[in-house]
């Protein structure tokens, strides 16, 4: 007897089944051909937005009566505007340079025999991911424009808005030379077909864990499959002792409250004393005007009003919400120490007017992203000018920071000769 479960995880094998064999289709595809089904994505999802925001709001009604944070409720929810922008992004992705068949180096050996390394798509990506719809047709749109195809599986949560975006995603796929195969949506929030994608060996090439950090350990701990992977966002400003007040706080609070929820948003101020003990009033008014909760050391609850006093949880903790640790420090090398202890290597900042100060900062942080003088709220792939991020790596290997087109490929060794033997 074949129970439920056994269904929809073989139903899973055959969409991972169906995804290589549309890659195969997709990898030959030119840039033009897979430019104009983004534009056909990206106006079949504007035009049907309203049916993508009725979907969206029974996964919101699914959410308020679970009890779900308000973090949590932020990153599901969708807007007409919101649908809009994730079409825009698929836009911006198709006027990217496409980076399949881009040599990167040759050279011929002494024999004759030509050498090229050339780019080529990852194959099939299996895509993991919580309550994010918009990742969606990011992940998609990125996915087909290097030349893969995606298996995507989206988080219970967001279960009815994904569908509706990829049904979208299917039909518009219909009237181009992308094969709708290449876009699979595990429909099931049955857990056994999530860890099925973890073994898929044969089938997937690569996947791209992107949510909190249970999911990646998740992933990371249990995959067979080779992993690219995204991490959670504990970012830190670091105020320097000679840093420019009015930048300073501007950055800190578009930083922590811009969107609270999102992982390039700051968690951690750590500032000088010398600073604090000249600026305490001017930041404390900041942080009051804004509803901002400070979790703070001895140093900061002297300095500051309302200070809750900061546990040990307090330094490793991506809040998503308007609470904002503050640690003290008397030079950058202890800064550097406790980004180096409880950062997550997602993105740090650095506010200051001393060049040197900046330069070490940028030599010793260990991040994907390191800003100086600016916002963390810039380390995300649109933003940067990749028209849309699949994920932020904080790993080391093949890619690092924003995920864009050219960390969704790989490499081949092209060798043409005229009889070469050794």
């Amino acid at each position: 007897m074949t129970t439920a479960s056994a269904v929809k995880i073989n139903n899973v094998e055959e969409q991972a089944i169906k995804a290589k064999r549309a890659a195969k289709t997709l990898s030959v595809l030119t840039t033009e051909e897979k430019n104009e089904a983004l534009y056909t994505v990206a106006e079949a999802l504007e035009a049907g937005y309203e049916s993508i925001l009725a979907a969206n709001k029974a996964d919101l009604a699914n959410g308020r009566e679970k009890g779900f944070e308000e973090a949590y409720m932020d990153r599901l929810s969708l807007s007409k505007e919101r649908v809009f922008e994730f079409a825009e992004g698929l836009r911006q992705v198709a006027e990217l340079p496409d980076p399949n068949g881009d040599v990167m180096s040759g050279w011929t050996l002494d024999n004759g025999l030509k050498v090229e390394e050339v780019r080529v798509p990852l194959g099939v990506i299996g895509m993991i991911y919580e309550a994010r719809p918009n990742v969606t047709a990011d992940a998609a749109g990125l996915a087909l424009k290097s030349g893969n195809a995606i298996v995507l599986k989206g988080g219970s949560s967001a279960l009815n808005s994904n569908q509706a975006i990829v049904e979208i995603i299917h039909e518009a796929l219909g009237k181009t030379k992308i094969p709708k195969n290449a876009v699979q949506f595990i429909a099931t929030a049955d857990r056994e077909a999530t860890k099925q994608l973890f073994t898929m060996k044969e089938h997937i090439d690569v996947l791209i864990p992107r949510g909190g950090a249970s999911l990646i350990k998740a992933v990371v701990e249990n995959a067979t499959v080779p992993v690219l992977e995204t991490g959670v966002g504990n970012c830190h400003i670091y105020v320097d002792k000679e840093a420019d007040p009015e930048k300073a706080i501007n950055i800190l609070i578009n930083a922590k409250t811009d969107r609270p929820a999102v992982c390039n948003a700051a968690e951690t101020l750590i500032v000088h004393e010398a600073w604090l003990d000249q600026h305490n009033e001017l930041l404390a008014e900041a942080l009051k005007s804004h509803g901002i909760t400070v979790h703070g050391d001895d140093s900061a609850a002297a300095a500051l009003p309302d200070v809750v006093p900061a546990a040990e949880n307090d330094w490793a903790n991506e809040y998503l919400s308007l609470d904002l640790a503050v640690k003290t420090v008397n030079s950058l090398e202890q800064a550097i120490d406790h980004i180096d202890q409880y950062g997550t290597k997602h993105s740090e900042a650095i506010i200051t007017e001393n060049g040197e100060t900046a330069k070490k900062f940028m030599q010793l942080a260990d991040a994907a992203a390191l800003y100086h003088n600016a916002s963390t709220r810039f380390t995300d792939g649109g933003a940067l000018g990749f028209g849309a991020e699949i994920g932020i790596s904080t790993q080391k290997l093949h890619a690092r920071g924003p995920m864009g087109l050219p960390a969704l490929t790989t490499r081949k060794y092209l060798m043409s000769g005229n009889g070469q033997i050794r």
